[in-house]
């Protein structure tokens, strides 16, 4: 839990409470396997609504209604031409050469697997499987945006401003990822994080315990970032005023749609990545929270949003934890909280149910019986 965010005036429920946009942002390396294409600075999704559809149903003579109601722009798409990374936009393309890609651009080396950074990024593929909830190219960039900067010492101070505990000593709680099981890993991924990215200015961050405090600080910071151009679609087409018949048409219409994609392409149907907001970082968790943060211009671009009435001077909540998540008992909640965050939650919630039975959630007791490979496994895919 960090210092809290208040809110200097009265705020109603579904009012924006803010937009931030991020310091640093990254998609995750496992977009490209599922074949999701996003812009690499923003990552608004660059297909059109349709073609996201057509993918992700597997059946490519599907045809949307109302095809305006699509905001992709492919005519604005560019790409760097040393490595051909895609972007959205002219703006996004420069915004990126500007602050971090002119270190990151892999040129003509794009597809060697020898280059310093294609070998970091696949012992990042083969350690941690999807989903992920953060990636070893935030930290990256983080890296990129310091050495490019005119202004280093400025950039490494926006960068202290976020948590970076490695255990919370009060409460002799270690982040998960920083455990004895993960040693290994963990000092690979810095030796190729050296060789890939070392810059002077940054020393303390490629020692044993400034990795380990990057590392802390990704994990306990990255915001998840979901971005779909089927759903700005579908948004887009609900807000259309039509006569009744046409309107039950089109909600039966994408009411099936939804069903038959998560028939065919399950649960990972966003391009996601993640990215640091000084803003947000900065709110504390509640189990009932009366704020809870959403994409809805389809980039990186994070809106907080209230749940209910904000009186000034109360302080803003968002949970860490997602619904189903929530939904469990307060001994499982704490226990992923204290995992990934380092502390105890104390909210109205859970000190309501604090004479519960200290019972963990049906799924947990179920992986409960799992052999150590597995357990590592599964944690691994929680950064």
């Amino acid at each position: 839990q960090g210092k809290g965010l208040f809110a200097t005036k009265n705020i109603l429920k579904g009012e924006t409470v803010f937009v931030e946009r991020p310091v640093v942002s990254s998609q995750f390396l496992w977009n490209a396997l599922y074949n999701y294409r996003a812009c690499d600075h923003c990552l608004r999704a660059l297909e059109t609504a349709e073609e996201n559809a057509q993918r992700l149903l597997g059946k490519s003579s599907l045809v949307l209604p109302h095809p305006e109601q699509c905001s992709i722009r492919k005519d604005l798409h560019q790409q760097c031409p040393r490595c051909q990374v895609t972007y959205c936009s002219a703006e996004c393309k420069q915004a990126a050469l500007e602050q971090y890609h002119q270190v990151l651009c892999l040129g003509p080396s794009r597809d060697d697997p020898t280059h310093p950074l294609n070998k970091l990024q696949e012992a990042w593929r083969n350690m941690h499987y999807p989903p992920e909830t953060s990636s070893i190219m935030l930290m990256a960039r983080m890296v990129a945006t310091v050495k490019q900067a005119k202004d280093k010492e400025w950039w490494i101070k926006v960068f202290s401003q976020f948590c970076n505990k490695t255990a919370n000593e009060e409460e002799e709680i270690v982040h998960k990822l920083l455990g004895d099981k993960f040693k290994g890993q963990l000092e690979l991924l810095r030796l190729l994080f050296t060789e890939a990215l070392y810059d002077e200015h940054l020393s303390r961050w490629f020692t044993p315990e400034g990795f380990r405090s990057l590392f802390a600080l990704v994990g306990t910071n990255g915001q998840g970032i979901g971005t779909s151009s089927l759903s700005q679609w579908v948004h887009a087409c609900d807000a259309l005023d039509l006569p009744m018949l046409q309107r039950e048409e089109l909600d039966a219409f994408i009411d099936q749609l939804y069903k038959d994609i998560e028939k065919e392409s399950g649960e990972f149907l966003n391009c996601e990545g993640s990215g640091l907001y000084v803003l947000q970082s900065c709110c504390n968790h509640s189990c009932i929270p009366n704020a809870e943060t959403s994409f809805p211009e389809n980039n990186f671009l994070l809106h907080l949003t209230a749940l209910e009435d904000i009186e000034a001077g109360e302080e803003i909540c968002i949970s860490y934890l997602d619904c189903c998540q929530r939904e469990q008992s307060r001994h499982s909640r704490n226990k992923i909280l204290r995992e990934n965050y380092l502390f105890t939650c104390s909210c109205p919630k859970c000190l309501a149910q604090a004479d519960d039975a200290d019972m963990t959630s049906d799924e947990e007791e179920e992986g409960e019986g799992e052999t150590d490979d597995a357990e590592l496994e599964d944690e691994m895919t929680d950064v």
